[in-house]
């Protein structure tokens, strides 16, 4: 098997609008996608300048049947969707002041770690979020 790199990762968002408004508007990511397939919204953004896209899943149809959509939504509002993302920073430290001026949940505080200094947050669904310059 020959791959390449990850192309697009999935996160469960319950308001599709609400989530594009956090991680463009408040995360700096740009809209890659937003097409309406009738069943669904394919929602997609990603980091300026890179290929990699996420898209903003919002459960329910195609994926999950009714009754499967509605306990992933149960458990996407508690914090325990099983998503989360990291992404890579300069300054772990001017980053989380921003967040934290912006208002953005934040569950550590900047620690130094044997692989770099990160803190996490979490987004407007308990999604838990990472952000720190890992060294390689």
């Amino acid at each position: 098997m020959n791959l390449s790199f990850t192309r697009l990762s999935s996160i469960y968002v319950l308001d599709q609008d609400r989530a594009l408004d956090f991680y463009v508007g408040v995360l700096g990511l740009e809209k890659a996608s937003d097409v309406d397939f009738g069943v669904m919204r394919w929602l997609t953004v990603k980091v300026p300048g890179d290929e990699r896209e996420i898209l903003l899943e919002k459960p329910g149809a195609p994926a999950h049947d009714p009754a499967t959509a509605e306990t992933v939504r149960e458990l996407v509002a508690k914090g325990a969707g099983g998503g989360w993302l990291a992404f890579q920073v300069e300054d772990v430290d001017a980053v989380h002041a921003e967040l934290v001026a912006a208002g953005v949940e934040i569950t550590q505080p900047p620690t130094d770690m044997p692989y770099g200094r990160d803190f996490g947050a979490r987004d407007p669904f308990g999604n838990t979020l990472r952000f720190g310059n890992v060294h390689a």
